[in-house]
Parts: structure tokens; C-alpha cells; sequence
């Protein structure tokens, strides 16, 4: 039952835009006691169709900017693959703190940082 309540708390967050790994991923790691990198392989996996509903969404609604799409597509695999190999070769607690720390700084952006 609190694998349904997390995962429904997950997909809502995710519906907002605001992204579901900030409750998925500690409630994996903490609740369910899965290692760090599972705990963000299971959020990536369950992100791909959210994010698939979110493009056709937006795409519908005109609010992509495709130039600017295609300009940051090939920068944004070369991350997330460089990511991916660098995380494989670190320890479950140095990436656990390292993503603790991630989500302090976005925390304090959010709160500090006004929308103009």
C-alpha cells in the first residue's frame, strides 16, 4: 500500500511539471531500501512515458520552440549519457549524498529565485 501512496504522490508531482523523482527517489531509498542507483533507474524508466505525454502536449500547444529543441537535443544525450557513466563508477552513498545535495541547491533556487 505505501508503494501505491508513493507512486501516486510521485505521478502527481510529475503531472505538475515540478518532477516526480524528488519524492520517488527517497522514498525508494529510505522507505524500501533500495540502493541509490536503483532507486534513479526505476524514476528514469518511469519518467519515459510522462515525459512522452508532456511532449505531445506541449508540441499540441505550440509551446516548443523546435530551433532551439534540435539545438539542445545532441548537448543533452552527450550529458545524460556522461552522467550515466559517471554515476555507474560511484558508490550508492556518494551518490545518495551527492543527490541530496542537488536537491538542497534546486530547493534554495526555487525559494530564492522569483519568476519575473
Amino acid at each position: 500500500m505505501l508503494l501505491f501512496i508513493v507512486s501516486i504522490l510521485s505521478g502527481i508531482i510529475s503531472g505538475m511539471g515540478i518532477g516526480g523523482g524528488t519524492i520517488l527517489i527517497p522514498a525508494l531509498t529510505v522507505l524500501f531500501k533500495l540502493d541509490q542507483h536503483t532507486s534513479q533507474s526505476i524514476n528514469l524508466l518511469s519518467f519515459i512515458p510522462i515525459g512522452g505525454v508532456a511532449l505531445i502536449t506541449h508540441i499540441r500547444n505550440k509551446n516548443v520552440d523546435t530551433r532551439l529543441a534540435l539545438k539542445l537535443i545532441i548537448p543533452g544525450i552527450i550529458g545524460a549519457v556522461s552522467g550515466s557513466m559517471l554515476s555507474s563508477h560511484m558508490s550508492s552513498p556518494h551518490l545518495r549524498k551527492l543527490f541530496g545535495v542537488f536537491l538542497f541547491v534546486m530547493g534554495l533556487y526555487e525559494v530564492t529565485c522569483r519568476r519575473r
